[in-house]
């Protein structure tokens, strides 16, 4: 493992544990679990819908709360960490990017599928023009090769990102894949490189080491793995891994355990764990937040929820196809019954 370097977290679970608890996140819950990293020094902290900015709507998933409004809580509960928010063009908007930016952002996280970086540029300059630290973020980084993902992300450094992320969202890159991607990024760009896993086939943290030790600096956890799927790499156990490791977070790490134990706990609905249906989604290279969606299909239609994500993955689904998650249920249930199942 390369030591002697410092390590740049950003808390995911105020935006990627959205998923998790059917993005009903209250202000008072923001506001404390904000409050509580901010005291531990966790350097960003994501706070929107699962699917960012202008994601609550019936095809994602209805927000308790009006999202503007947890971004204005959480960023009047910090002094040291800067709030951050992520936007998938074509789901986001402009407007809502320069709302989000007056209420305290300061980090605008622009994702897009991996093959698709072309549709950023508008939305990367418009955080650089707010005065945000932007990010590049390529989701569903399994589906492509690495020349390809290479080319992206050049893409996105040439749209004037900061840094430029891997994304694992179906949890399913294996160690030696994220070490390629990552080499071949590092080798090929002169911005930051940033590594977020999810733990569907129980490597995001495995998968995170191998980022850093092939050249990310910028990594995203989940505390207490409150994310999509199963998670994602459990922030306050990364925190403990790289002080062993010698490698520099910042972050206090008896703070996060408090944090994950006293605040984050009693949000989950239940564990994170690794269950059939989130290991299928990191198996069959699912996108994680679909496995709500595809639970309620399966118990709406009747059927089980593997099949489902397994004839997602076979189609090569993703995110922002959510209503092919009710299509390919009513398709399984009617061969179902015309086979007499």
């Amino acid at each position: 493992m390369t030591l002697n370097r410092d390590i740049l977290i950003t808390e995911v679970a105020l935006r990627d544990g959205s998923h998790a608890v059917g993005h009903q996140f209250t202000v008072e819950q923001v506001t404390q679990v904000a409050r509580g990293l901010d005291e531990a020094n966790v350097p960003y902290i994501e706070v929107t819908h699962g699917d960012g900015l202008g994601g609550s709507s019936l095809q994602y998933g209805l927000s308790l709360m009006n999202e503007m409004e947890l971004i204005e809580a959480a960023a009047a509960s910090v002094t040291n960490s800067k709030i951050a928010v992520l936007l998938l063009p074509g789901i986001g908007t402009m407007p809502e990017l320069k709302e989000a930016a007056r209420l305290g952002a300061k980090m605008a996280r622009i994702a897009t599928h991996v093959t698709e970086a072309d549709v950023s540029p508008q939305h990367i300059a418009l955080a650089k023009d707010l005065g945000m630290e932007t990010v590049g973020f390529l989701m569903m980084s399994h589906m492509a090769p690495t020349e390809k993902l290479v080319e992206q992300a050049k893409l996105m450094e040439s749209y004037g990102a900061d840094t430029v992320y891997v994304v694992d969202s179906a949890g399913a890159l294996l160690p030696h894949q994220v070490t390629e991607r990552i080499y071949a990024l590092k080798n090929s760009l002169s911005v930051n490189i940033g590594f977020h896993g999810h733990n569907n086939l129980s490597l995001a943290m495995g998968n995170t080491l191998a980022a850093i030790e092939a050249g990310a600096t910028r990594i995203d956890g989940s505390i207490r793995c409150l994310g999509a799927g199963a998670g994602n790499t459990q922030t306050e156990v990364l925190v403990a891994v790289l002080d062993r490791l010698g490698i520099k977070t910042g972050v206090d790490i008896y703070k996060m355990m408090d944090i994950a134990e006293n605040l984050v706990a009693p949000i989950l609905q239940k564990p994170q764990e690794i269950t059939k249906d989130s290991l299928v989604l990191g198996y069959a290279g699912v996108y994680s937040s679909f496995l709500l969606h595809a639970q309620r299909a399966a118990a709406r239609f009747g059927i089980d929820s593997r099949d489902i994500l397994i004839e997602l993955g076979k189609r090569n689904v993703v995110g922002g196809q959510e209503d092919m998650i009710i299509d390919v249920a009513a398709e399984i249930s009617k061969k179902k019954l015309g086979a007499g199942v």
